[in-house]
């Protein structure tokens, strides 16, 4: 018997994001959860290595992978309609709940259990972290869109640093602080980087 797990979230890299708004590079569910991993994972390991906390950056990095994997079967529905509500945010949460529960019917019964973590993520610490990254991941979306001129995201960007801002972490701030400038240098810039950044 085959079974279709992973060739059904292979095509994550069909829901586009963003689908609402005009977008210069458009990105994809695929591209976003890898950076969001990338992300999650750096955070992961500046909380362990600068601030002692007990945390495994390789399972935040696995959490991460798989933060979006519901959408294969939702799509990616606009932030603002999913909140419009606590009806609709609800109704959304339930529709997350029984995609889990039909992609992991896809596995083989053995494996389900080491899966549902990844598919049923629980609120703690790590899903967190794994949150602060699905917002920076968003936010340079949006410095990426302002940088060539899309003033579409204008809005989107302001909410989403808010947002960040709003996280009292400092891993996350350490993230921003160490990494998230780079995100507005050209080729040009990251591969000469200037005498202060040396």
């Amino acid at each position: 018997m085959s079974f279709p797990f992973f060739a059904y979230l292979s095509r994550l890299r069909l829901i586009h994001r963003w689908s609402l708004m005009r977008n210069t590079v458009p990105e994809n569910d695929a591209e976003h959860s890898l950076q969001v991993a990338m992300i999650a994972h750096a955070i992961a390991i500046i909380a362990q290595d600068r601030y002692g906390k007990d945390v495994d950056p390789e399972h935040v990095l696995s959490l991460a992978v798989y933060h979006d994997a519901t959408e294969v079967m939702t799509g990616d529905l606009p932030t603002p309609v999913k909140y419009h509500s606590d009806e609709l945010r609800g109704a959304y949460h339930r529709l997350e709940e029984l995609s889990a529960d039909r992609l992991l019917a896809l596995l083989p019964e053995d494996l389900q259990p080491a899966f549902t973590p990844y598919m049923k993520q629980a609120s703690g610490y790590e899903h967190t972290l794994v949150k602060a990254a699905d917002r920076i991941s968003a936010c340079i979306k949006c410095m990426e869109e302002q940088r060539a001129g899309n003033r579409e995201f204008d809005y989107a960007a302001e909410n989403i640093r808010d947002s960040i801002s709003a996280i009292d972490l400092p891993e996350v701030k350490d993230f921003l602080t160490d990494f998230l400038p780079a995100f507005d240098m050209t080729l040009d810039e990251l591969n000469h980087p200037s005498d202060e950044n040396r």
